[in-house]
């Protein structure tokens, strides 16, 4: 089967992980994360991570937190969506930043190097192998269904 076809589809975040100087794991948004990875057969991903357990703002506005907790907020967060390219020779899918959470990945190249084992998929940084994204296939779409589509990119 081409990686392609493997791809295409809902993946929900099991597990983000890297390594620090001294070799030692350490969970970038937490050991229980969550979130998705959404490639779709367009030729677009989003990927939507967090940390679970971030507090909500305490005035309860969705655009008025203080600085620290928006800080905060952002440090627990990996949001982006752009065009996405498979390398079937490379065994590489590069993601082209076109929107980000964080202004420093817009306009970049993410590398990734993909292994899948069943319905898991682990994806390796193809620029920093010892970072690692484990995710499992969604079968079962109902409980996203909350997922609004504004407008369809042609």
């Amino acid at each position: 089967m081409k990686l392609i076809e493997q791809l295409i589809g809902v993946w929900q975040l099991i597990s983000f992980e890297d390594r620090d100087s001294n070799g030692q794991v350490i969970y970038p948004l937490g050991e229980d994360p969550t979130g998705y990875l959404i490639y779709h057969p367009d030729g677009y991903v989003s990927a939507q991570l967090m940390r679970k357990g971030r507090p909500p703002y305490a005035s309860g506005d969705l655009l008025q937190g203080t600085t620290e907790e928006m800080a905060k907020a952002a440090r627990g967060y990996l949001a982006y969506v752009g065009k996405f390219e498979v390398k079937e020779e490379e065994n590489r899918i590069i993601h082209y930043i076109d929107v980000s959470l964080n202004p420093t990945l817009i306009g970049t190249e993410l590398h990734r190097i993909p292994s899948f084992d069943g319905e898991m998929m682990t994806l390796h940084n193809g620029k920093k192998p010892d970072q690692k994204f484990v995710f499992r296939r969604v079968e079962d779409l109902d409980h996203l269904k909350q997922l609004a589509i504004y407008r369809r990119i042609n």
